[in-house]
């Protein structure tokens, strides 16, 4: 296990409203009726959830007005005075490592540095309360090691027991972690999952007929589809960079960091800025092999 260290936080803010203090869940606004109550908005149609405090008061000013209705009910209401209940409550995300060990990878150090690394965003997630899972690829597949789990002793042993070898299957392990996200969706909608990348970007096997790379960005941009938000740490040293995590990042439409960056000390800011605004929803996006 290579060194560990203090990461800078990647922040992934629900509805804007993004966590304040380490140890806490994110708050985000929520369409159950679960969470606290803290205002209301005009329902436009929507009537699972009124506000029948915030209605009374839309009306009352009209009262006057209703003369009519007033024969037959001691206070009319009508359909433009209903107001919905906006609620929030806390809820953990969602952080889903996705590890390249390939022989690319395989160089002891830097799969040292890899594991460190992992360890660090690990510790950092479990003291936020966030969600964690691991997906390792390498051979000739991906394999979910460590599905979402609240545990992080459990996540620390699946890191140690990392595979390690053979080739380089990126459509492998990014077709998995959109599965895993896109499950997760569903079963847990109101967490913001968060893919962090740990790779140098070079794929070498593909599923299909498509030649690896390509296959791979298909992927990468299906993943930015759904509008799941990802990060790529590129592992390749700077010597032998070919600039292939900084491609599978935009793809992924992600911001793209090195090591070294990792622990830099402006990364926090620079996060920030790129995750600032939620992305845009766009509808349900099929994948396929």
């Amino acid at each position: 296990m290579g060194e560990t260290f203090d990461p800078r936080k990647l922040d992934t803010p629900l509805d804007k409203l993004t966590r304040r203090h380490a140890g806490r869940r994110s708050r985000t606004h929520t369409e159950r009726k679960r969470g606290r109550y803290i205002q209301a908005r005009p329902a436009n149609g929507k009537t699972d959830d009124i506000a029948f405090d915030a209605t009374i008061r839309a009306a009352a000013p009209f009262q006057k007005r209703r003369t009519e209705q007033r024969k037959r009910l001691a206070f009319a209401i009508e359909k433009g005075d209903l107001q919905r209940k906006v609620r929030v409550k806390r809820t953990a995300n969602l952080v889903l490592f996705l590890v390249d060990a390939s022989w690319s990878m395989a160089v002891a150090e830097r799969m040292a540095a890899t594991k460190g690394a992992i360890l660090s965003l690990l510790t950092d997630a479990y003291q936020r309360r966030d969600r964690v899972g691991l997906i390792v690829f390498q051979k000739d597949r991906a394999t979910l090691i460590l599905p979402p789990t609240n545990s992080v002793q459990l996540a620390r042993r699946a890191l140690v027991d990392i595979p390690v070898g053979g080739k380089t299957p990126l459509s492998a392990g990014l077709l998995l972690a959109y599965e895993v996200l896109a499950q997760e969706a569903i079963t847990h909608p109101d967490i913001e999952a968060l893919l962090i990348v740990l790779t140098d970007g070079a794929g070498n096997v593909s599923i299909g007929p498509i030649p690896p790379q390509e296959e791979a960005y298909g992927f990468a941009g299906q993943i930015a589809g759904r509008d799941f938000r990802s990060v790529v740490i590129n592992m390749e040293h700077a010597s032998f960079d070919q600039g292939l995590a900084q491609a599978l990042a935009d793809h992924l439409e992600a911001p793209c960091y090195t090591l070294n960056e990792l622990k830099a000390e402006n990364l926090l800011l620079t996060v920030r800025q790129e995750m600032a605004e939620p992305k845009k929803k766009s509808g349900p996006t099929s994948i396929s092999g």
